[in-house]
């Protein structure tokens, strides 16, 4: 289902409506943009991510982003349909340190030197420095009981926040009646940017397909919403920095993180590889 959606709504000659809904998002695009594997990541900062999406979200329009990190280009190895949709609209934020290791590598022509946008940080950054702009922000994802906790430690981390809505869709097809159910639930609440933890790559193709549909930024964030619930237990700040979060992920949840780190892992090294053999180095495309 999800192959048919992306085919949906990405694949073809866009409308005038689409062309106008893709210069929207193009209006947010002035990075470079460095191609990891067959992934192009924005050359950012997290200060430059953060304003980004707070400009867009106040000023409205089409901006799907996604969190991408070296799962996600593993993915795109084989995934024709997920490779489309990162290549398609909307913006991806490096979010993992092997990412920005192999952007670095790849980078030579590029002006800037790119940094990591970690995905957990990020949303507590936007939701923070967007207090001053009264945003109101809709959480869609996981599960009743940890948006209820969401929502109640957000507020009291960040007096003043406004979140209109959340929404825990059940676990099901993304098809057009989720999509619906989840595109009435926002629009109801009015906000202004919304949220998306579904984990990859189910957020990504509900994030693109909402932005779409209600002409507002809708980022994908993993596994922020645990995080900042306490749902989950955070990676220390030195895992952080290292570049081994993932490692710290895979012990405390093996079973589940294991297939994806061991065979992940290997296919995104091959990716960053066969990159630096093919361009001597640099990669880094026009924005």
């Amino acid at each position: 289902m999800l192959r048919n959606l992306v085919s949906k709504y990405t694949g073809g000659s866009p409308t005038v409506s689409q062309e106008a809904k893709i210069t929207t998002e193009n209006d947010y695009r002035s990075f470079d943009r460095i191609e990891v594997g067959k992934v192009p990541f924005e050359c950012v900062s997290m200060n430059d991510a953060v304003r980004v999406t707070i400009e867009a979200a106040t000023k409205g329009g089409v901006l799907p982003v996604r969190l991408s990190n070296a799962y996600c280009v593993a993915l795109a190895e084989g995934d024709d349909d997920y490779r489309g949709l990162l290549n398609g609209p909307g913006l991806n934020f490096p979010d993992g340190m092997p990412v920005v290791w192999a952007m670095r590598l790849l980078s030579a022509n590029s002006v800037k030197s790119p940094g990591r946008v970690r995905g957990p940080s990020f949303f507590r950054e936007v939701v923070d420095k967007g207090r001053p702009y009264r945003l109101r922000h809709f959480l869609l994802g996981t599960t009743p009981e940890t948006l209820t906790k969401l929502e109640r430690s957000l507020k009291e981390d960040f007096p003043g926040l406004l979140v209109s809505g959340s929404y825990a869709p059940p676990f099901a097809p993304v098809d057009d009646d989720f999509m619906e159910a989840c595109r009435a639930a926002v629009l109801e609440s009015g906000a202004d940017i919304v949220w998306v933890g579904l984990g990859t790559p189910k957020q990504d193709y509900v994030a693109l397909r909402l932005s779409q549909m209600l002409e507002r930024p809708c980022l994908g964030v993993g596994a922020a919403f645990d995080f900042s619930a306490g749902s989950s237990r955070e990676a220390p700040e030195w895992a952080q920095r290292s570049g081994f979060e993932w490692a710290y992920r895979l012990m405390s949840d093996p079973k589940r993180l294991w297939r994806r780190y061991l065979f992940g892992n290997a296919t995104f090294v091959r990716a960053v590889l066969r990159g630096v053999f093919r361009s001597g180095g640099t990669r880094v495309l026009p924005d």
